[in-house]
């Protein structure tokens, strides 16, 4: 046997030979607290609709939504981050059923409140897309662009009726300019000072939402490439974020989660805010697609994809596996 002095001399592999050396060193820690559960909640159902891109993920009924809740309490997951499907008959151009107190969502954040209390974050989509026949997130002009200004005036009326739902965060997701401001100061006149806001400071022109469509029955033409993030741009959510920060968000998020690992990362290293990123449908759908087809193993890439959310920065992670993975981490 050839001797070689004390080479190697430093060998990292000792910190990694059983299951609990690992666990003891380990540097970043998945916790079911940093956990959000996004969930869909579909008008006139009287049973649940599987949304047939997203397996195991579906269109509640109010009940359903509720037992999901109590759920997600169970497990410890930390919140719940609504969107409401209502009727494509009451969808307009303005998107009056996201304003009206008994709008699905409304009356989905005042069911889930009564369900659970205070022991999970109840948190509301603040966007006009679910509800608009255009499925853009904004007020169109004449000829066919989204109003910036006027659609901010739609997402006061919106905070304001969600906030008197129950809704403890606001996420507004619509990317117009100045929304956060104009959804602090809705809050804050009408006696909401509490209620946070959670900004979609990063929310990127992404092809990984397509699932999303069909979970909340889109009716979108077209794209939102005019006021959602260009997929090649960084300084520019860097501005987003101070504009954000500067308007009064509470918390902010970088979404998609998964390829944008680089934003979340700078996010999370410039502010003094709790950072969210959004493990978005087509993430989810990859993950499922690919482990039913038997080309990977499904629940070790699942908490390996979580847990590079979370070493890039984030303290809240929404993710369709919320509940499942807070009880595998629970064990």
């Amino acid at each position: 046997m050839t001797v070689y002095g004390n080479f190697p001399g430093s060998r990292p592999r000792r910190l990694r030979t059983t299951p609990v050396m690992r666990r003891m060193v380990a540097e970043t820690r998945l916790d079911p607290a940093n956990l959000i559960l996004p969930a869909f909640v579909r008008e006139g159902v009287d049973a649940p609709v599987a949304i047939s891109a997203m397996p195991g993920v579906q269109q509640h009924t109010l009940d359903t939504l509720r037992k999901a809740a109590v759920d997600a309490v169970a497990a410890g997951v930390s919140g719940i981050m609504l969107f409401g499907v209502p009727l494509d008959e009451k969808k307009d151009a303005r998107g009056t059923a996201g304003t009206d107190p008994d709008g699905i969502l409304q009356v989905a954040l005042r069911a889930v409140r009564e369900e659970v209390g205070d022991d999970l974050v109840v948190m509301s989509d603040l966007c006009l897309d679910e509800y608009t026949d255009h499925g853009h997130c904004g007020v169109l002009t004449e000829d066919g662009r989204v109003d910036n200004d006027a659609t901010l005036e739609r997402y006061a009326e919106m905070a304001q009726v969600q906030a008197d739902a129950g809704a403890h965060v606001v996420g507004p997701s619509g990317m117009m300019d100045g929304q956060v401001g104009v959804i602090r100061d809705a809050l804050d006149q009408t006696g909401h000072e509490d209620v946070s806001i959670l900004a979609y400071t990063a929310k990127y022109s992404s092809a990984f939402y397509g699932p999303f469509r069909e979970a909340v029955g889109s009716s979108l033409q077209g794209d939102r490439k005019t006021y959602q993030q260009d997929p090649a741009n960084v300084r520019e959510s860097m501005r987003e974020l101070a504009l954000d920060l500067e308007e009064g968000a509470d918390m902010v998020m970088v979404k998609p989660a998964g390829p944008y690992l680089d934003i979340l990362a700078k996010v999370a290293e410039s502010v003094d805010v709790p950072v969210a990123a959004y493990q978005i449908s087509g993430e989810y759908a990859m993950i499922e697609a690919a482990a039913e087809k038997g080309w990977i193993d499904r629940d070790a890439a699942i908490l390996e994809s979580l847990t590079g959310i979370r070493r890039a920065g984030a303290q809240m992670i929404l993710t369709y596996w919320a509940t499942e993975v807070a009880r595998r981490l629970g064990r």
